[in-house]
């Protein structure tokens, strides 16, 4: 690991002036400190925000859900108020990892990186979810690039995440049984407005399935998504699933989610 400047901030403001030349902001460091160890990232200095109380938190009224992006994923897991809520999210939260990563990794953290088998990113998108950063707020339909590549920009700081609260909610995913990321994830929400399903696993980068979402919108049941056929093309394929068996467990995992919903 090359050598690098540590540094703390007390408040959002003084993370950002902090952030200049080739910095990056730490939380819970489950991947950023990987990856440094293994040479795939370096960085001049280190912004620790962990310390920042108004980066955590979770609030809840009846119409959404924020959580503070220094919130871990086992204080989402645990907490009675996402479970009331949400209980698909405090589910995901759960399934992440193993004990050290959850009372570790962020939330925040885990959205800012974007990893194309991370759990989260089905969250933001099936649930509608608002990113605010220190300086503006984005859709969640907006934030997601690409393979690790978000819309944030430089010196921008995920402050909290605000999700819809849906009338129903599950999130089913096929786990890599080493990391737990998923090979396949499908989260489905129907919401007040409309029903979302999103794909993190398969691709890229996470992404929204329409075929899914217009036939689940017309009957919302498991047995209508035996008439919906995928395409492999673009899926992933690597050590643990090809792309044809990753468009198949698509249908497996969708059912599944909308069976417990």
């Amino acid at each position: 690991m090359k050598s690098f400047n540590f540094k703390s901030a007390t408040n959002t403001k003084e993370a950002a002036k902090l952030a200049s030349g080739r910095t990056t902001f730490l939380a819970g460091g489950m991947t950023l400190l990987p990856a440094m160890k293994l040479g795939l990232a370096a960085y001049s200095d280190l912004i620790n925000i962990k310390k920042i109380k108004a980066l955590s938190g979770i609030k809840v009224s009846s119409k959404s859900l924020r959580i503070g992006a220094t919130t871990t994923h086992a204080e989402v897991a645990a907490s009675k108020e996402v479970k009331k809520s949400i209980s698909s999210l405090a589910d995901l939260a759960d399934g992440l990892g193993d004990p050290q990563v959850r009372n570790r990794g962020t939330i925040g953290g885990s959205i800012a990186n974007n990893d194309p088998a991370a759990d989260y990113p089905s969250a933001c998108l099936a649930l509608n979810a608002t990113i605010h950063t220190n300086k503006r707020k984005i859709r969640a339909d907006k934030f997601f690039k690409g393979m690790f590549e978000t819309d944030l920009k430089k010196g921008e700081l995920i402050e909290t995440i605000e999700f819809e609260v849906p009338e129903k909610s599950s999130y089913a995913k096929f786990p890599n049984p080493a990391s737990r990321y998923a090979i396949v994830g499908i989260y489905v929400a129907k919401l007040k407005k409309e029903v979302r399903v999103a794909v993190t696993g398969v691709e890229s980068c996470v992404f929204r399935c329409k075929k899914l979402e217009d036939a689940l919108s017309s009957n919302f049941s498991p047995s209508v998504i035996d008439n919906v056929n995928f395409s492999s093309k673009g899926f992933n394929t690597d050590i643990h699933a090809s792309a044809e068996y990753r468009a198949h467990i698509i249908k497996v995992m969708a059912k599944k989610a909308v069976s417990n919903c």
